[in-house]
C-alpha cells in the first residue's frame, strides 16, 4: 500500500492521460465516477470519460456536474457497424468484444485505463502492453465471481475493505504495493440525496432485488409468485428491482413488461427493470426490508442495519460458505409460500441478525479514514506517479558496454 503524496521530478510536467472506460451496463458508472471526479482535480492527470453508449455519457456528465468536476472530458465511442451489431443483439450496451475493437485506437493513447470490469484486460493483447490497468471492482459482495482470477492481471486494484483484501490475498489476486483499501466510493455519490416518493400510502417498503444469474436467482421460480402475494396484501409497499443485467436486453425487457402489466396500476407495487434508480442506491436507502438472494446490493442496504430475508431457490449448501456470507444477515427460506408473513417475521426477529450485519459491514467497508473517493484518488495518483518516475529513471540509466564488464586476466 502506498502512503503520502510523491514529489515528482521537475522534468515530469506533462499530465498523464487517464481514461475511465465504461464497457458494460450502466451500474458500473457509479463505481468509477467518484474516483474520476477526484482525479480530475489533480494537476498531475488529464482525465477522460470514454463510454460505449450515450446513456453512460449522460449519467457520467450528471455526476460530474453535481460534484463540481469541470475538468473532465467525455468521449462517446460509436459507429455504424457497432450500432448495427448492438441493434441485432438487442442489448442496451454493445457486445464487449466489438466494443473493445471499436475503442482500441482511441484507448492506446492513454497512460492508464480505469475499469470496473475485467474483459477490457484483453486490450493488453491488442497493443496496450505499456498501459496501466486500474480496477475499481463493481460492488463488494460475497459471490465467487467478485474474486475472478483475472484481477491478478491488473496493475493496481482498489478495495472496499478488509474482507476483499483477505480473500484476494488468499487467492493470490493482489500483491503488496499494487492495491489499496480505500472504502466504497459509491457512497460518496449519494450523500445528502433523498429518495423520490414512490407510493401514495405510508407503509413499510420491501425491496425485492433478485440476482440475474439463473443458477443463483430466486426470480425464475419465485419472482411472479412473490409479486402476486404482495399485490393481494396491503401491509407493505413493494419495490421490485432485479439486478440491472437481468433485463439489459430490450426485447427481453419488453416481453417481461408485458407479463407484469397486471401489476402496473397497483399503487403499492413499483417495478423497475433497469432504470438508473435501480442501481443508484435510491431503493436501498428507501426500503425498510430487503428481500433477495445473492446480489451484492444487500451490502448497500445493511450499511444501515435493517431486516433482511433471503430466498434459496436452489437448495444451496450455503452454511459456512464465504460466497453466501450475507445469508447470515436474515432468515433463509427455500419456498416463497406466505412470503408476506415471512417478511413480518423477519422484522420481528431482526435484532437476532443485527450484530452479524454490523460485523459484516465493518469488514466489507473501511470507513475510518475519510471519503473513499478522495482516498482512492490519492492511492491511484501516487501509484501512477511512482510508476512514471520509475520509467523515467529507467530510461536515464546508462547502457553499459559489454567490453567494460569484461575482466582481463593476464
Amino acid at each position: 500500500m502506498l502512503h503520502g503524496p510523491i514529489e515528482l521530478h521537475a522534468g515530469l510536467t506533462t499530465p498523464q492521460k487517464v481514461c475511465f472506460f465504461f464497457n458494460a451496463q450502466l451500474h458500473h458508472v457509479f463505481h468509477a465516477m467518484p474516483l474520476a471526479v477526484e482525479m480530475s482535480r489533480d494537476p498531475r492527470f488529464s482525465v477522460d470519460i470514454v463510454a460505449m453508449t450515450g446513456d453512460h455519457i449522460a449519467l457520467a456528465r450528471d455526476i460530474a456536474r453535481r460534484h463540481g468536476a469541470t475538468n473532465l472530458h467525455f468521449v462517446h465511442v460509436t459507429g455504424p457497424l457497432l450500432s448495427a451489431i448492438t441493434g441485432m443483439t438487442g442489448g442496451t450496451t454493445p457486445p464487449k468484444l466489438p466494443a473493445l475493437a471499436a475503442a482500441r485506437k482511441l484507448l492506446v493513447e492513454y497512460d492508464a485505463i480505469v475499469v470496473p470490469e475485467r474483459t477490457s484486460l484483453l486490450l493488453r493483447f491488442a497493443g496496450l502492453r505499456k498501459t496501466a490497468f486500474i480496477h475499481t471492482c463493481h460492488g463488494a459482495g460475497d459471490r465467487a465471481v467478485g474474486y475472478d482470477k483475472r484481477i491478478s492481471q491488473f496493475d493496481f486494484v482498489l478495495l472496499a475493505g478488509e474482507k476483499q483484501r483477505r480473500r484476494m490475498l488468499d487467492k493470490g489476486l493482489i500483491r503488496e504495493g499494487h492495491y489499496a483499501i480505500v472504502g466504497y466510493g459509491k457512497f460518496d455519490l449519494t450523500e445528502g440525496r433523498l429518495p423520490d416518493r414512490l407510493f401514495p400510502e405510508e407503509r413499510p417498503v420491501v425491496l425485492y432485488n433478485p440476482h440475474f444469474s439463473a443458477r443463483l436467482s430466486s426470480w425464475p421460480d419465485m419472482g411472479l409468485d412473490v409479486i402476486r402475494q404482495f399485490a393481494r396484501d396491503d401491509r407493505f409497499n413493494l419495490i421490485v428491482a432485479p439486478h440491472i443485467r437481468m433485463y439489459d436486453n430490450r426485447r427481453r425487457r419488453a416481453a417481461m413488461e408485458r407479463r407484469l402489466a397486471e401489476f402496473a396500476g397497483l399503487p403499492h407495487i413499483h417495478i423497475d427493470l433497469g432504470s438508473p434508480a435501480s442501481v443508484d442506491m435510491r431503493y436501498t436507502r428507501m426500503a425498510s426490508v430487503y428481500l433477495g438472494d445473492v446480489s451484492s446490493q444487500v451490502y448497500e442496504f445493511v450499511v444501515s442495519p435493517r431486516p433482511c430475508l433471503f430466498l434459496d431457490a436452489h437448495r444451496a449448501d450455503w452454511q459456512g460458505n464465504p460466497n453466501y456470507r450475507h445469508w447470515q444477515y436474515g432468515p433463509v427460506h427455500q419456498s416463497s409460500d406466505h412470503v408476506v408473513d415471512k417478511v413480518e417475521a423477519a422484522i420481528a426477529w431482526h435484532e437476532i441478525y443485527a450484530p452479524a450485519q454490523r460485523h459484516g459491514v465493518a469488514e466489507t467497508f473501511d470507513r475510518e479514514q475519510g471519503r473513499a473517493s478522495v482516498r482512492a484518488a490519492r492511492a491511484v495518483g501516487d501509484f501512477l506517479a511512482y510508476r512514471a518516475e520509475g520509467r523515467r529513471l529507467s530510461r536515464m540509466a546508462p547502457t553499459r558496454s559489454p567490453k567494460r564488464d569484461m575482466l582481463v586476466h593476464e
